[in-house]
Formats: structure tokens, C-alpha cells, sequence
């Protein structure tokens, strides 16, 4: 299985779906909250070259982007060869 990491908030619904998703297809996760980790924010700002929007999705090294991003790979039967490794 890969590792799939999440920058997220508790504000945002988008970062509600994305892990809903993943729980919907048993997929285990790291959440990583912007909001209250210290340093997370510029963290995810590094690995993501600068998205500031919430949530950041990667799958080991590969940087998926957001949720609607998640969503299109699914729906391009790309997502779950990814999460498989």
C-alpha cells in the first residue's frame, strides 16, 4: 500500500471529502492539520511548489494536488493503481 498524506484544515470541506473518499476505499492516511502544526503550512508549501489551497494530497512522492484533482484521477481509473503502489 502507499503512503498517502493529507495537508489539511478544519475548516475545509474540501479536506472533509478527500479523506471520506479515502475512507470509502479503506485507504489509511496521514493527515497533517495546517491549523494547528507548527511549520505544516510552509511544509506543505515546499512540497507542493507553492499551492496554498487546502487540501494537498500525495501518494508516496507524487503530488496529486486537491480533492477535484483526487476526483479526476478516479474517475480516469488512475487513483487506485496509485494507492495500490
Amino acid at each position: 500500500m502507499s503512503e498517502v498524506i493529507i495537508y489539511s484544515s478544519g475548516w475545509c470541506p474540501y479536506c472533509s471529502w478527500a479523506k471520506r473518499m479515502l475512507d470509502e476505499k479503506s485507504v489509511s492516511y496521514r493527515e497533517i492539520r495546517i491549523d494547528q502544526i507548527d511549520g505544516a503550512r510552509q511544509e506543505m508549501l515546499d512540497r507542493s511548489n507553492g499551492m496554498m489551497t487546502v487540501p494537498q494530497i500525495f501518494i508516496n512522492d507524487f503530488h496529486v494536488g486537491g480533492y477535484t484533482d483526487m476526483v479526476q484521477l478516479d474517475q480516469q481509473g488512475k487513483l487506485d493503481p496509485l494507492l495500490a503502489g
